[in-house]
């Protein structure tokens, strides 16, 4: 479990199938407080650490991941925002993310808005019901609140964000440009309610 806060930025030193892919990120992380088996969040998705040294850390993203996941994410020398899961008692600065990736958005536009940026994103039709105004959305591992919505004649959904100075710069949402596949997680509670309608049959 993860709040969607960015602890670090990682770079992906190498990128290697073995059957599933191996890839090795180097990272600022104090390792020693890193278990082996402890999960981290990669640009919004869990993957479990499986070796480790004192500056990077080794996962094994399955075909499963790579197919559900922004292509081109996993190639050795891209960053990847970073975080480490949630302790019982720390503060929830964002709000629950899973680390389960729910689609692949597009970045639409990125525009300057005084010190901030507006950013756009599509999102498939399956995803858009979930997408509301003033909602919570995960992208990139980043905990966002969404400005507006709005729906397309081919059931696809736009949606907007202000992104402060602060996340600009610290995490790699300054990367972001038109045309970008962005992982995005829909907020659980969505997910719950719209299962609970389905059951209810309203």
């Amino acid at each position: 479990m993860f709040t969607g806060i960015v602890t670090d930025i990682g770079t992906i030193r190498s990128s290697e199938q073995r059957g599933d892919l191996r890839l090795v990120i180097g990272c600022s992380y104090d390792m020693s407080t890193v278990a082996t088996g402890a999960s981290i969040a990669c640009s919004g998705v869990c993957l479990t650490v499986v070796d480790k040294g004192a500056d990077w850390f080794a996962v094994d993203a399955s075909g499963e991941t790579v197919s559900r996941t922004a292509p081109g994410m996993w190639a050795a020398g891209r960053r990847l925002n970073l975080e480490r899961a949630l302790y019982l008692g720390d503060e929830l600065g964002g709000h629950i993310v899973t680390g389960h990736v729910d689609s692949v958005g597009h970045v639409v536009s990125v525009t300057p808005e005084g010190d901030s940026h507006r950013v756009w994103i599509s999102v498939a039709e399956d995803i858009a019901p979930f997408i509301a105004p003033k909602g919570s959305v995960t992208v990139e591992g980043v905990s966002l609140t969404v400005n507006e919505v709005v729906d397309q004649v081919d059931g696809t959904a736009h949606f907007s964000l202000n992104i402060i100075p602060h996340t600009w710069d610290v995490t790699i949402l300054g990367e972001m440009v038109a045309g970008r596949p962005v992982n995005i997680e829909i907020d659980v509670l969505a997910r719950y309610l719209a299962r609970m309608r389905e059951r209810l049959g309203n």
